[in-house]
């Protein structure tokens, strides 16, 4: 062996290899930079870091064999001062191969893992901005810059961008770049601060590495209001530029498109951009409503004003005010805001929520969705909307993926995760919904609709009311508005009739007063007098159950002249009329709603409404009918599961009937 060394270092394999190692170095530092930058695939990178490190032996074998005279490259037998045994010289070239191999593998085991770390990870969350102006009302301001700043960047397909939702809960914190990228999911974050005096505005931004928390760069802008607009297309180009994301002419002109040119118009959409981030508070809702409208009349070409305003009425018209009013002018709205900017997402946004929310047409709703999710790659609302309206056409599998794609994009989101809950619910795979609305609750775990879920799941599951009573119990001690006091009322009571806790329910329902339950429920005072005459009703007081039914019947009648095409008012009033026993008026008013919400239209509110029709056959005695439609609603996506049917007296009509027992026992098996 001693000899094999000393034929290295007399060949000069020594200084080619020590020569091919700091080649190869080199080759594989700009590589590692430039493929990345270049947009190659990953497979390439690792492609040329293989064929270097296979050169390795190649090469030491080539300078064992050859060497560089004077006279040109000749075979380095021809110069030996002694010829060796050619079993030894085979013997030193195995070796030699051998050992460049071993050499090869081990850098490889090494350098190969680490060749994707290299790229470029483009993701960012833009946190709020901090207020420093002397005026404290002056903080929707900066809340509105960041929120554009962040709108421009999100429209970037080539980035990833936390949604905003996300990002507010760092709102006035002290903040951890790391911890932050490890919560949302990012390589990069944007925090700054605004200062706004009169007409001027200082904008001071950083940009942070989150996996190092140092700084990558940082920019002061110090410039008149109406130049507020060029500061924040600068900010995205410049953050663009930095993350090498691939920037399209179709990006980079709406990333330069001006909204308005009008401050007050501005300042008026940014303060109701910020109200209207309120979404369970009407009254807040209404004050941006206004603002909405004084920015449009300020600025009649704020188209972005417009299609936002627009989505804010569709989203009253969902939770608040189903009136055929509200869905004219949230219509109206989004087609002019298309009119103004035919090219912007946020007006399809518009439109087609206005199919969704005020027509139920799912089609043409889908289409303008589609549409807006190609101009806004990175809002999370997009890929919501089409997973709400994929689940109604029975999508469930598509659904699903573009509800999980808007929770990556807005993983802080409750109303994300419990919309991604509802599908799990449905499909009544309740191990991976419990885990999905855990996280919501993990965010906040005084919420109230989350809570609210997790109850109905455990009831759903394994008719478990545990749940539902400890959540009810620990928010005694939370402060509350009088609706959300209302609402909370309103759970219990619900609660405690499904237990038959009668007169607990009895006396938790009637606490509400008339004029709030309208504001947190669309079943308004119908549902209230419902719950009343249904409590009464299992205490056998007929006489104060019927009064609460024409109650009942009266506030639903009269929602239904403001609402005619509500499916889910003509469902309760078809209840309603079947305890009065109107038989053919209550069949009527099924038939009806049947006909507003079908499943084969709607595979996610549909079996509601086909419950609701089961629910009216029992109370009406046609058990048939009402096993019948359960047996089919358990076989199918529907929120109907064997525990519910034990533990819901309203199938109490049906317990006597061996049928409904069979049916209990056949599901109850495949569960």
């Amino acid at each position: 062996m001693t000899g094999f060394f000393e034929e290295l270092q007399r060949r000069k394999v020594y200084r080619v290899a020590a020569a091919y190692i700091i080649a190869g170095g080199f080759i594989i530092q700009m590589v590692s930079a430039a493929f990345p930058a270049w947009e190659l695939p990953n497979w390439s990178q690792r492609l040329v870091i293989a064929l270097i490190l296979a050169g390795f032996p190649i090469a030491l074998i080539f300078a064992w064999i050859f060497d560089v005279t004077p006279s040109g490259i000749e075979r380095t037998s021809k110069i030996e001062a002694q010829v060796q045994p050619k079993s030894r010289r085979r013997r030193n070239v195995i070796l030699l191969g051998v050992a460049g191999l071993v050499v090869s593998a081990a850098a490889g085991f090494f350098i190969l893992p680490r060749a994707s770390a290299h790229k470029i990870d483009k993701s960012i969350a833009v946190l709020p901005f901090e207020n420093l102006s002397d005026e404290k009302e002056n903080a929707f301001f900066a809340d509105g810059i960041q929120d554009d700043v962040l709108t421009n960047l999100s429209k970037i397909a080539d980035l990833k961008v936390i949604s905003r939702t996300s990002v507010m809960q760092y709102k006035g914190n002290a903040r951890n770049a790391r911890d932050i990228g490890k919560a949302l999911g990012v390589a990069t974050i944007l925090e700054g601060s605004v200062r706004r005096i009169g007409n001027r505005v200082r904008v001071n931004v950083q940009l942070i590495n989150t996996d190092n928390d140092q700084h990558i760069w940082a920019e002061d802008y110090d410039r008149d209001l109406t130049d507020v607009f060029a500061i924040q297309t600068d900010l995205a180009q410049k953050i663009t530029g930095e993350l090498q994301a691939k920037l399209s002419p179709a990006e980079k002109a709406q990333m330069e498109h001006r909204p308005t040119e009008n401050g007050e118009a501005y300042l008026a959409f940014v303060q109701a951009q910020d109200l209207g981030c309120a979404l369970g508070d009407f009254d807040k809702l209404k004050q941006s409503e206004r603002l909405y409208e004084r920015a449009v009349q300020l600025d009649p070409n704020f188209a972005l004003a417009v299609a936002r305003s627009s989505l804010l009425q569709s989203w009253i018209v969902h939770n608040f005010d189903p009136t055929r009013e509200r869905r004219e002018k949230a219509r109206t709205l989004a087609e002019r805001a298309l009119q103004l900017q035919p090219d912007m997402s946020e007006a399809h946004l518009a439109v087609g929520y206005s199919y969704y929310y005020g027509d139920n047409n799912y089609d043409a709703a889908l289409r303008e969705f589609e549409i807006a999710q190609r101009g806004l790659p990175n809002e999370s609302d997009a890929y919501l909307a089409i997973g709400a309206i994929q689940r109604r056409q029975g999508k469930w599998a598509e659904s699903t993926t573009n509800l999980e794609k808007a929770v990556s994009l807005n993983p802080k989101d409750v109303w994300s995760l419990q919309n991604l809950t509802f599908n799990y619910a449905m499909l009544r795979n309740y191990d991976t919904a419990n885990k999905t609305i855990d996280r919501a609750l993990a965010l906040d775990p005084t919420a109230l609709e989350p809570l609210e879920v997790k109850s109905q799941l455990a009831i759903a599951e394994k008719g478990d009311f545990s749940v539902a009573e400890k959540a009810l119990e620990a928010l005694k001690s939370i402060p509350m508005t009088n609706e959300e006091k209302a609402k909370i009322a309103s759970e219990r009571a619900d609660v405690f009739l499904l237990e038959r806790k009668y007169r607990e329910g009895l006396q938790e329902v009637e606490s509400l007063p008339d004029n709030l339950p309208a504001s947190f429920s669309k079943e308004g005072l119908g549902g209230k007098y419902y719950l009343i005459g249904f409590a009464r009703k299992a205490l056998h007081d007929e006489t104060g159950a019927r009064a609460a039914f024409l109650k009942a019947k009266i506030a639903i009648e009269e929602q239904l002249k403001r609402s005619p095409d509500t499916a889910e008012a003509h469902i309760q009033l078809a209840k309603v009329l079947a305890y009065l026993n109107e038989k053919d008026s209550a069949l009527s008013e099924a038939q009806r709603a049947t006909e507003l919400l079908p499943e084969s239209k709607d595979a996610f509110g549909g079996p509601e409404i086909t419950g609701g029709v089961a629910e009216v056959h029992a109370i009406l005695g046609d058990n048939d009918r009402a096993i019948e439609i359960l047996d089919g609603l358990l076989s199918r996506p529907s929120g109907v599961t064997v525990q519910g049917l034990k533990v819901n007296p309203i199938w109490d009509p049906l317990r006597s009937d061996p049928r409904f027992q069979a049916l209990i026992d056949k599901y109850g098996a495949k569960a």
